[in-house]
């Protein structure tokens, strides 16, 4: 099942093991049984401490499936499926930790999952695509919290695997969480956001420790590359600074291959903010994470406190602020999509699209994210349909070459989408009105995935800060605002050009007028050793 390589990086991850740990797993004479036990039996040739035992047959158990369980524990967690693809790590991870090597996360937090009192058990269900970026950061935060906690458990599902039950659940967009029977959440969360909708007095406890902090002399507010670049480049100057982030890392946690970051040729976003996450830890930096900042109250006088004020009920005071909560996927704003949203309205091809394996889709939008989509879901849906509003595609030409050379694909141009058709719980079509001959048209279809530009996270400043007719927020050469002390960067300005290396280059000049910006005001600037 494993190449030489991965048999090699198996073996020298698992020397880490601790603890004893068994795989249980549960098969049939089917073809992905035999991988999964090809699979199972390369984990266990890799290592002295890993036994395996098998069922045929389901027993109650999906198949194919599998356990990695603590002997003589309740510690356990289940894949259904195999966990390849962007999963595996899940896989390597899940073996270790069952197996008792320590987690890298937060001591506090892996307290705080510890004494999460619980009546009965949580029993999780998430289902996920090989494909999927996203997928992997939920299934290993709720596997490390079914080892740390015996009243959690968890069961990873691969969707595309498990058709009959993704059906019957009607689930269309992965990563999906399910609950003790219900829908929990859906879309990509770590242990945090997790801890925060199951522990009741999280907010509370952490809205009261946020106050409880002095001034920053700078606060970036989002976490994306803008904000980290911003944070490491203020921190670098030896001045109290912290960041809050409504999702640290931001739009870059959901885009799959980046080749336009200069001297990394290729890299995924997941990737990326790991390293950007690390290097803001390289510093002292206070990162306030999953924190959604609701208000900006000026400084009421030159030289004052600039207040943010977060969700939460919390509040945060610096003596400037580096605005950069970046943008999100626009919606098409037509009947039907918010109902339909994850029923069959998606926004992310890479993560759901093998959930459409034989389907008809569309894809609304002519740039080059939309002709990537539809090139993408062309090798997996029966057929694809490209809606673009305007009169020809705005995509790269070799990006229009590939696709018109796919064989089930149809563009359509002039195409205005003007409804979302369902059924009361999934997609059933759309219509688009034909802005030539103003006729309405209707497309029978299974799966709809928006790719038409982004919006600015803004507004939450409307009458505070000056924002351009398209909600961005004007800033001048040196990044600054409207309002003293205040600056922007990323793609919540109006700097043209949405690109990542643009943002960092962007978020570093905002930290750098803000350092200067302090070193000229009247108050000191307690600056470090």
């Amino acid at each position: 099942m494993l190449d030489a390589g991965l048999k090699a990086q198996l073996k020298g991850y698992l020397e880490n093991l601790r603890t004893p740990i068994e795989l249980i797993a549960h098969t049939d004479d089917g073809a992905k049984s035999r991988e999964l036990v090809d699979l199972l039996e390369d984990i266990v040739a890799a290592s002295d401490k890993v036994s395996l035992t098998m069922y045929q047959g389901s027993e109650g158990a999906r198949v194919p499936s599998f356990d990695i369980v603590r002997p003589g524990s309740d510690i356990g967690v289940t894949f259904a499926g195999l966990p390849m693809g962007h999963e595996f790590t899940s896989l390597v991870l899940a073996l270790l930790q069952v197996g008792g090597h320590p987690p890298r996360v937060e001591p506090e937090v892996i307290e705080q999952v510890k004494a999460l009192e619980i009546e009965g058990e949580l029993r999780f269900e998430t289902y996920f695509s090989l494909s999927c970026q996203n997928c992997p950061d939920v299934v290993q935060a709720l596997n490390l919290m079914s080892v740390l906690n015996p009243k959690i458990k968890h069961v990873a599902i691969d969707g595309a695997l498990f058709k009959d039950e993704v059906e019957k659940r009607q689930v269309m967009a992965v990563p999906s969480v399910v609950l003790n029977g219900e829908v929990f959440a859906q879309g990509r969360m770590g242990v945090e956001e997790i801890l925060a909708k199951i522990d009741t007095g999280a907010h509370q406890r952490e809205a009261a420790k946020i106050n409880a902090k002095s001034e920053f002399d700078v606060l970036v507010v989002g976490g994306g590359p803008a904000g980290a670049s911003a944070a490491i480049y203020a921190a670098r100057k030896g001045i109290r600074t912290g960041v809050v982030a409504e999702r640290f890392g931001g739009q870059v946690l959901d885009t799959m291959g980046i080749e336009n970051f200069i001297s990394v040729s290729h890299t995924e976003g997941p990737k990326l903010v790991t390293a950007l996450e690390q290097h803001v830890k390289d510093y002292e930096i206070d990162v306030m994470n999953l924190q959604k900042a609701v208000k900006l109250v000026p400084a009421s006088a030159p030289g004052g406190l600039h207040e943010v004020q977060l969700e939460g009920g919390a509040s945060v005071k610096a003596r400037t602020v580096v605005l950069s909560t970046g943008a999100r996927w626009r919606q098409m704003g037509v009947p039907g999509e918010a109902e339909y949203r994850n029923k069959g309205v998606a926004y992310c091809p890479h993560c759901d699209g093998p959930l459409f394996k034989g389907k008809r889709v569309s894809v609304i939008g002519g740039g080059n994210s939309g002709v990537e989509a539809a090139i993408d879901l062309a090798g997996l849906a029966s057929h694809v349909t490209l809606l673009e509003f305007a009169a020809e595609l705005r995509a790269d030409a070799v990006l229009q070459r590939k696709l018109y050379s796919l064989p089930n694909v149809t563009v359509i141009v002039n195409a205005q989408t003007t409804e979302v058709k369902g059924d009361g719980s999934k997609v059933v079509g759309l219509s688009y009105k034909d802005r030539i001959h103003d006729v309405v048209h209707d497309i029978e279809l299974e799966g709809i995935f928006v790719q038409i530009g982004l919006v600015p996270n803004t507004e939450w400043l409307k009458g505070a800060i000056d924002l351009s007719k398209h909600g961005e927020i004007e800033i001048n050469a040196r990044a600054e605002t409207s309002i003293p002390g205040v600056f922007a960067a990323g793609d919540v300005t109006t700097v043209p050009y949405k690109q990542i290396v643009i943002a960092m280059g962007e978020g570093s000049k905002a930290a750098l007028t803000a350092f200067d910006y302090l070193i000229r005001s009247t108050a000191p600037v307690d600056i470090a050793a």
